[in-house]
């Protein structure tokens, strides 16, 4: 990846981050300080850099997850990942992440790139971090795939309904029982 490109990614996401997706790709560029042509240069479409921004938003979740501190009881790590997640800074991200799943999911074009890894690449570090908190291996995957889809489904009420509290409690009604051991068994 160029250093433009990377410049220009890290500008989007925060662009984002602040001011949502709703904008045409030369509003985009003009908040982002360059024109929409470098924009289709380095990402293609406005769908593509909409997708470069949902996948680095992404990647970027990911590191948080695997730089936890591993001496946190596992209630308190999922909480404070949780926390990390649903921060309402992220909101506008989590919005963007939705539309780009249901658009990729539907065929939209230059949005299927955005099925890449969407779910695999989570499994993995989630695994690894299961393996650190001591859950048996012929769990982990299992585990590492509800947890994901858990998590993802509170994010898309909470983006859809805005309700922090109902969201929360859900989210620790699922530690809850994870913590006693239900979903171990």
């Amino acid at each position: 990846m160029t250093e433009a490109r990377v410049r220009l990614l890290d500008a989007a996401v925060e662009h984002i981050a602040r001011n949502g997706a709703e904008h045409s790709l030369r509003t985009l560029a003009t908040a982002l300080g360059t024109s929409h042509r470098m924009l289709i240069y380095h990402f293609g479409s406005k769908e593509g850099l909409l997708t470069e921004v949902a996948r680095e938003v992404e990647r970027r979740q990911r590191t948080v997850l695997t730089d936890l501190d591993p001496t946190l009881p596992p209630d308190k790590l999922a909480r404070v990942f949780w926390r990390r997640l649903t921060d309402e800074a992220l909101r506008h991200n989590e919005k963007l992440f939705f539309q780009l799943y249901g658009q990729a999911l539907g065929g939209a074009p230059g949005t299927a790139e955005f099925l890449d890894g969407v779910i695999d690449d989570w499994l993995a570090p989630v695994e690894a971090l299961l393996e650190r908190l001591g859950v048996p291996e012929r769990h982990r995957a299992a585990q590492a795939r509800l947890g994901l889809a858990v998590a993802r489904g509170l994010l898309l009420d909470l983006v859809t309904t805005g309700d922090r509290e109902a969201v929360d409690a859900a989210m620790e009604r699922f530690l809850t029982l994870q913590n006693a051991g239900f979903l171990q068994t």
